[in-house]
């Protein structure tokens, strides 16, 4: 949480109305992988792609909780 304080004021100007909702975004999806001791960047890297690869009923496996699963199997 801490690189979100020290952004914060940065942030306060993101540069265009739409750019608010999406930095919030991506700032959720880096966080809630931090909490769940999953590196957000390994992660990212490796589901970003299945995204658009797969089935939408796929997709509870690419959660955080499920791809960390997955790695310590």
């Amino acid at each position: 949480m801490r690189p979100i304080a020290l952004g914060r004021r940065n942030w306060l100007h993101p540069g265009e109305e739409t750019a608010g909702p999406k930095i919030a975004a991506i700032i959720s999806i880096v966080e809630t992988r931090r909490r769940l001791d999953v590196r957000p960047r390994e992660d990212l890297a490796d589901v970003l792609p299945q995204l658009g690869a797969g089935p939408i009923t796929r997709v509870d496996e690419l959660t955080p909780s499920a791809w960390k699963a997955a790695r310590t199997r």
